[in-house]
């Protein structure tokens, strides 16, 4: 892939993190973002190593290319951020054992 142009739309989307311009977004989101997101929500400070699409793109180059990151270690970006896609709500709690994100059912009437 390296030295030409690649459509994108005529590469299958787990491809897509290999291009240059991925590259560059991802590096650019890391710089501009260095500790993980989701530990920080924790407490915790840990480097970010993934730059992770806050909502799936499921395969639309649009929402690749143009939607919002955040940055992630690979911890949290391999099991807390799968667990949120498929459950729909994060698991993390604060120091006094709460559940920080509100779509938690234990916020629920």
């Amino acid at each position: 892939m390296r030295g030409r142009k690649i459509n994108p739309h005529t590469v299958a989307p787990d491809r897509w993190y290999g291009l240059a311009a991925w590259k560059r977004r991802a590096a650019a989101q890391l710089q501009s973002e260095p500790l993980c997101r989701f530990c920080h929500e924790r407490g915790r400070v840990t480097a970010a190593t993934v730059a992770d699409h806050i909502e799936p793109h499921r395969g639309n180059w649009n929402e690749f290319a143009l939607g919002k990151l955040q940055s992630l270690c690979k911890a949290c970006h391999d099991s807390g951020k799968q667990r949120e896609e498929l459950y729909g709500f994060r698991a993390d709690v604060d120091t006094a054992g709460h559940p920080l994100d509100p779509r938690h059912p234990a916020y629920r009437r």
